[in-house]
């Protein structure tokens, strides 16, 4: 059973920078996308960012020119970078990975969410 473990998450100013990171542990034949998602309170859950397996990225307008998203594919890791944090970007951040096993069955892996809180 594949895991997905987050950490990076805490309480930065506004303007300042966090990294998030997740890898994936367990037995995987391929990670195609993976992604980051945020869900603040009495709000749906987002796509933050998300990255192909070949490099391709895609960004939420709101976080577009602050957040960088990468992966290390030989780690089975995604990180985001993001910068210029700012109040409304406060929320539960949830890594995503669109794992095929050997068997060739596909499952949407979720990580268990990191806090993130920008505030004065």
């Amino acid at each position: 059973q594949v895991q997905l473990v987050e950490s990076g998450g805490g309480l930065v100013q506004p303007g300042g920078s966090l990294r998030l990171s997740c890898a994936a542990s367990g037995t995987i034949f391929s990670i195609s996308d993976m992604g980051w998602y945020r869900q603040a309170p009495g709000k749906q859950r987002e796509s933050v960012a998300v990255i192909t397996s070949g490099g391709s990225t895609n960004y939420a307008d709101s976080v577009k020119g602050r957040f960088t998203i990468s992966r290390d594919n030989a780690k089975k890791a995604v990180y985001l970078q993001m910068n210029s944090l700012k109040p409304e970007d406060t929320a539960v951040y949830y890594c995503n990975a669109k794992i095929t096993y050997y068997s060739g069955s596909n499952f949407s892996s979720w990580g268990q969410g990191t806090q993130v809180t920008v505030s004065s």
